[in-house]
């Protein structure tokens, strides 16, 4: 008998370090960061931008035909947080797909991004993301040469060697207090191709997206507007040239 209930409390102990785990997994991840009423705005179709929910995120189908970005979002950030950039993207000619992440956290599906199927319509295709989810996309930049024609770091740095044939585009805030700036230095070595790198002065970590400010952050001395405005502007002449 007692052999038996020390058996049962051998077994009892693992299961309620599982429950432990899990519970507080869920609240970790129960808290993330929403988006705000101009994001929710973002979401809205337009006459020049289409906005249709798909089982991957959402899917920007703006006036153009030829480029593509696909985008994961932040950690812990939801990801319709970001609409107000994809939407700006999709009016300035480059379609975008908008990744929804279990958990708000990319590194819980890596890569997501095979389940779109539009992207084989388009000649140029490039993957990106803000932060963590930056990390993510480099990632699957380096699985996937064939495919990605340029991978974009917002406030983000590679975690996997990059081809050589792989043209990279960093942009971040000169007022980031969240960006590792001694790992962006130093996962430089993972970039073989072109780097082209593009700082905004004034600008932050959080207001890439639109979810407020997010604890850690320094003090943005421009407005989101402005720092999107010039995120869409940027990233536009990398893809498209103009």
């Amino acid at each position: 008998m007692r052999n038996k209930q020390i058996l049962k409390r051998k077994l009892l102990i693992p299961l309620i370090l599982v429950l432990i785990s899990a519970l507080a997994f869920f609240i970790y991840t129960g808290n993330y960061y929403h988006e705000d009423e101009f994001a929710d705005q973002a979401m809205d179709s337009t006459k020049s931008v289409e906005v249709i929910e798909t089982d991957y995120g959402y899917f920007f189908d703006g006036i153009g035909k030829d480029h593509a970005l696909i985008f994961y979002p932040g950690g812990k950030v939801d990801e319709k947080a970001y609409a107000p950039l994809m939407h700006q993207l999709a009016q300035n000619g480059i379609d975008t797909f908008l990744i929804r992440m279990p958990f708000h956290l990319a590194v819980m599906d890596m890569y997501k991004a095979d389940q779109i199927d539009e992207i084989g319509r388009y000649d140029h295709v490039y993957i990106g993301g803000h932060s963590l989810g930056g990390a993510v996309a480099s990632i699957y930049a380096a699985k996937n040469n064939d495919l990605i024609d340029g991978l974009i770091l917002i406030a983000a740095y590679p975690d996997k060697q990059l081809d050589e044939d792989m043209k990279v585009f960093s942009i971040y805030g000169s007022n980031d207090q969240i960006l590792n700036r001694e790992k962006y230095q130093e996962s430089k070595k993972y970039i073989s191709g072109k780097l082209i790198e593009y700082v905004i002065n004034g600008g932050n970590h959080s207001q890439f997206g639109s979810y407020g400010f997010q604890k850690g952050d320094g003090e943005a001395s421009i407005s989101m507007d402005e720092q999107i405005d010039q995120t869409v502007d940027a990233i536009s002449v990398f893809i498209l040239g103009e």
